[in-house]
């Protein structure tokens, strides 16, 4: 398996690469006669700093009205005036870096990051809680592969399966979780490196492994997850996009034209998706997804984020800091007049309708604020 580094290198997003290179380097136990063990990054809480609104900050959610962002060291950032002024969290357990969060309520929500960590927090993000890390997500995608040998699958899939995941046991928590998704308070979904993947359906007291079951054979890294209502894509490297109409339980690959990696996938109006990622790539299918068609965005730059805003009108962001705007869903997209700074690695729509992102500078609310409609009943969700 390559590095974590050469990984980033050679396909995630440049502020994710920065992630990459300044978070410390796992310590070695026993590293000379004398020398003093460092705490493990997983064992060591986030620290207090002064300068964390200006750190790298990999994803951005909202939380009811607040605003909670992610970064590198286990740092947790938050705002209650919709991101003109930010925070710190008080608690944090880990100081690994943080790449995804989602919540799905004004209290609870999930955060995931580097060593397979999933955090919960059940007070909008104030304090967090472990629920997972890299060393039980491994056990528990090997008891799966396992089990599926010993119920008498013979296929070479189910032993490559099996090999993998006895791998992933000997490497320890070193992989990587880039992505999550809950649907409610319950149900959710993790993935990240090398195709590891797991599911709750008990608010992340219990994990299942999704690895084998997923269609992915070549362990594509995973980088999104996103659900709405029973359909769930995921979207990777190498043009990886599997899609379940079922809430979870079985998945499909879908065929696109495009063989690079899709940061994400977005569910349209109609059944249509629209697929996003490497060099400006973003593709549309019908409504059957049978055929897929190019959308011309002008610039090849990796695309980070997309999102449907209250006013149903679809945001596109590429780590130039630029964000394009679709009104009909996602034919054709325009760019705003605001931008971000270089380095975007997420943005969210505040309680007031402004976009706020976050990215290699740390977070921010775009000035002159960007603003768009926003319907009373999207006010009071938790954020999309």
């Amino acid at each position: 398996m390559p590095s974590l580094v050469s990984m980033g290198r050679s396909s995630l997003p440049a502020s994710i690469v920065l992630a990459l290179c300044c978070v410390l380097a796992p310590p070695v136990a026993g590293a000379g006669e004398g020398s003093h063990a460092l705490p493990d990054l997983l064992d060591l809480p986030a620290r207090a700093d002064v300068r964390a609104q200006a750190g790298t900050q990999l994803a951005i959610a909202r939380a009811g009205r607040r605003l909670v962002s992610v970064g590198v060291r286990g740092t947790v950032m938050l705002s209650d005036d919709d991101g003109r002024s930010w925070r710190q969290a008080r608690a944090v357990p880990v100081s690994v870096a943080l790449t995804g969060v989602h919540f799905t309520s004004p209290e609870e929500g999930w955060a995931v990051g580097h060593s397979g960590v999933v955090l919960h927090s059940a007070d909008g993000g104030e304090s967090w809680a472990r629920q997972l890390d890299g060393r039980e997500a491994a056990r528990i995608v090997l008891e799966d592969a396992r089990a599926r040998v010993a119920a008498g699958d013979t296929s070479d899939a189910a032993a490559r399966a099996l090999r993998d995941a006895e791998r992933l046991v000997e490497d320890g928590p070193d992989k990587p979780l880039l992505g999550v998704h809950f649907s409610d308070a319950r149900h959710g979904w993790v993935v990240g490196a090398y195709g590891l993947a797991l599911s709750t359906r008990d608010g992340g007291e219990r994990w299942r492994s999704l690895v084998g079951h997923i269609p992915n054979p070549r362990g594509n890294h995973l980088y999104s997850v996103h659900a709405d209502g029973d359909v769930l894509l995921i979207a990777g490297e190498q043009g990886a996009l599997f899609r379940s109409v079922d809430g979870g339980n079985r998945f499909e690959a879908i065929e696109t034209p495009y063989e690079g990696t899709f940061f994400g996938a977005l569910a349209l109006d109609g059944g249509a998706l629209l697929a996003y990622g490497l060099r400006g790539n973003a593709w549309r299918s019908d409504e059957r997804i049978a055929a897929w068609t190019q959308v011309a965005l002008g610039l090849p730059v990796t695309l980070v984020g997309a999102q449907r805003l209250a006013d149903g009108s679809i945001v596109l962001a590429d780590e130039s800091g630029r964000l394009l705007r679709s009104t009909d869903g996602a034919h054709s997209f325009a760019a705003l007049s605001a931008g971000a700074a270089t380095g975007l690695s997420g943005f969210v729509q505040a309680a007031d309708g402004a976009l706020v992102v976050s990215g290699a500078r740390g977070v921010a609310r775009l000035e002159p604020p960007v603003r768009l409609a926003r319907s009373a009943h999207a006010s009071t969700e938790a954020g999309r």
